[in-house]
C-alpha cells in the first residue's frame, strides 16, 4: 500500500523540474490563505412565493382571505419574511385586507413587490413572500486534517464553525448583507428595553401587605 508524502513548495518544485512530471502532493498557490481572513463566508439566497386572490370594489373576499390566512400558516411565515401586494389596479381595500391578515403574523408590507413569472390578470391580487436563507457552503471541510505550518496557511475549514452559526442563529439573514435599518436610537432603545422593564416592573407580592417598619416593634 503507497501512502501519500506531503512536502513543502520549494521540493515539489525540485523533484517536478528534474523529473519533468506533475506531482500531485503539492500544494496549489490559489489555494493558499495566508490571511486570518476565512474564506468560508456565509451565502444568502432569496426565494419567492406568489398566489393569486380574487378581489371585488370591497377588497378581498372572505373565502379569499381564508385562503391568505391559511396559506400564510402554511409558509410558517415570520420575522425575516417580507410581504408584498403586486396590484395593477391599486385597490387599497384589497391591499389594507393583506396588511390586517399579515400582521397577524408581526409582519408589515413592504413598499414594492419584486418581479415575479406571468401577469396579474384584472379583478385579482397577487400576495408575494419573499425569504431569505443563509448557510455557508462546503462546510464542513475537512480537505485538510491538519495546518499547513510550511506554508503558513489556514486550515480548509477554517471559519466554518463561527460563520456557520452565525448563519444559522441571525434572525434576518438580509442583515448580513446591509445591516438593520434604523438609526442610533432605534439601537439604543432596543439595547436599553430589558433594563427598562427591569426597573420599572413593581415587586412581586407586594400588593395588598402592610407597611411594617422594624422601630414599631411589632
Amino acid at each position: 500500500m503507497t501512502m501519500p508524502i506531503r512536502m513543502n513548495r520549494a521540493a515539489c518544485a525540485a523533484i517536478a523540474l528534474s523529473l519533468g512530471l506533475a506531482v500531485s502532493g503539492c500544494n496549489t498557490p490559489g489555494t493558499m490563505n495566508r490571511s486570518l481572513n476565512s474564506v468560508k463566508q456565509p451565502v444568502i439566497e432569496q426565494s419567492t412565493f406568489a398566489l393569486d386572490l380574487s378581489t371585488t370594489s370591497d377588497g378581498l373576499p372572505v373565502p379569499e382571505q381564508h385562503r391568505l390566512s391559511d396559506w400564510f400558516q402554511a409558509m410558517n411565515v415570520g420575522y425575516g419574511d417580507r410581504i408584498a401586494v403586486d396590484d395593477a389596479s391599486g385597490n387599497p381595500d384589497a391591499r389594507e385586507d393583506v396588511a390586517r391578515i399579515a400582521g397577524r403574523h408581526g409582519l408589515l408590507l413592504s413598499d414594492g413587490a419584486p418581479v415575479t413569472n406571468g401577469v396579474v390578470e384584472p379583478g385579482t391580487v397577487r400576495v408575494v413572500i419573499t425569504r431569505t436563507h443563509a448557510s455557508v457552503p462546503n462546510c464542513p471541510d475537512w480537505a485538510t486534517h491538519v495546518a499547513d505550518y510550511g506554508t503558513n496557511t489556514t486550515s480548509s475549514g477554517f471559519g466554518c464553525a463561527v460563520n456557520g452559526n452565525l448563519a444559522a442563529m441571525v434572525a434576518n439573514p438580509e442583515d448580513l448583507i446591509h445591516g438593520a435599518s434604523g438609526n442610533g436610537d432605534t439601537v439604543i432603545m432596543t439595547s436599553t428595553k430589558a433594563i427598562d422593564t427591569y426597573r420599572e416592573q413593581k415587586p412581586t407580592g407586594a400588593a395588598g401587605l402592610p407597611a411594617v417598619s422594624s422601630e414599631s416593634g411589632k
